[in-house]
């Protein structure tokens, strides 16, 4: 049984919806969790001014009954408020009003493209489904993942370690419990120095009407062995993190644990070597893997790292092509964040926690919540796996 998700949605339309279908009946929700982490997806200095307008809640109108779930699809709402302001350009239906196309595709964005793609004039068609707002639907359909994979024994968290050239000194020994206190850091970053300095870095290129990239890691504790096959590549769990996180709005590259860095090791330094003992079982000391070998979660913690690229609207416009006159012109300047890096790890952790659940449901199925617990406890016993 696969866990799917949909969303639909324009940046400055009514609303966003997500649908999520593959849950078990049973599962408990928490409505102020959901809006926690909707909360935390609006995070982080460098946020523009529309942070001040939209205060996301979620709407469920079905699937769940009394805090639990069904076993039907789950659809959730979130309201743009902002859409008050965009009413006759975002209207679903036609309106009196003449409303002025857009021409100005942005480098670094999907805009241009979309138009050719689609055989569009206005580049808003396109603009609006493409704009990271999307994402505020992806992370309350993550927030059900989160809430399925807690029952698990699962947890994913997320934090930033660049923007620019600013870097945060590596932790390898992170536990759930270092990050309580993520989210009160402005950048999301768990280093208090590096924090200060990514904030007087935005600070510095905001001024000169920059934009600002950077990485986020995402890791998740508690995760079975055996999630992922190597069998068939559309299985492998690596290939699934891969594609999600790179689904995401402006991230250009992903990387399983130490990806990068084993490139440039020696084959004796970039492996995790195995030990054993009667109280651990199965261990290792390292974990460059970032918990997945062959396609498979080894129990190790799951670590995905995600880079950023800068956002393409940029308060001092690119040179850009009107697609109407075929002339040269500046790119479309609408108003824009200068650093979304803090809030783009929240997405991650959903697109993370989705991955997971879906992994889950595929290998242990179950229709009601209590069948996916028996089936979990009955493998972990199986395999004699001891939670760390």
């Amino acid at each position: 049984m696969a866990l799917r998700m949909i969303t639909a949605g324009e940046s400055h339309g009514p609303g966003l919806t997500c649908i999520i279908e593959g849950l078990p009946a049973g599962l408990a929700l928490d409505r102020d969790a959901i809006n926690r982490d909707l909360a935390r997806r609006q995070l982080g200095h460098g946020r523009g001014g529309r942070m001040k307008i939209e205060r996301d809640q979620i709407q469920v109108t079905g699937g769940v009954r009394h805090g639990r779930t069904l076993g039907g699809p789950i659809a959730l709402g979130v309201v743009n408020r902002d859409y008050a302001n965009w009413e006759e350009r975002m209207n679903p239906w036609p309106v009196e009003e003449d409303v002025q196309e857009v021409h100005l595709p942005r480098p670094g964005h999907a805009d241009l493209v979309g138009t050719q793609k689609f055989g569009l004039s206005d580049v808003r068609d396109v603009l609006e489904r493409a704009s990271a707002r999307e994402t505020a639907a992806r992370v309350a359909g993550g927030a059900i993942a989160k809430a399925f994979l807690k029952v698990l024994g699962v947890e994913v968290f997320s934090h930033v370690i660049q923007i620019t050239g600013v870097s945060a000194p590596r932790r390898d020994d992170l536990v759930p419990e270092d990050f309580a206190a993520v989210d009160e850091s402005p950048v999301r970053c768990l280093d208090p120095e590096s924090s200060r300095a990514m904030v007087a870095e935005i600070d510095r290129l905001r001024k000169e009407n920059e934009s600002l990239g950077g990485v986020f890691e995402v890791r998740a504790f508690g995760v079975v062995p055996g999630l992922g096959s190597h069998v068939s590549w559309e299985e492998r769990l690596d290939g699934r993190l891969g594609q999600a996180i790179l689904s995401i709005q402006a991230i250009k590259a992903v990387s399983i644990g130490d990806g990068v860095e084993v490139a440039g090791m020696p084959g004796s330094q970039a492996h995790d070597e195995i030990f054993y003992d009667d109280a651990r079982g199965y261990y290792r000391a390292t974990n460059r893997s970032g918990g997945v070998e062959g396609g498979m979660t080894t129990g190790a913690p799951v670590v995905v790292r995600a880079s950023m690229k800068p956002l393409p609207t940029l308060t001092k416009p690119l040179r850009s092509v009107d697609i109407a006159t075929h002339e040269p012109a500046e790119a479309l300047r609408e108003r824009t964040d200068s650093c979304t890096v803090p809030a783009a790890g929240v997405v991650g952790e959903a697109m993370v926690a989705f991955v997971l659940a879906d992994a889950y449901r595929r290998k242990f199925g179950g229709d009601h919540i209590d069948d996916v617990l028996r089936a979990v406890r009955a493998y972990e016993e199986r395999i004699a796996w001891r939670r760390r």
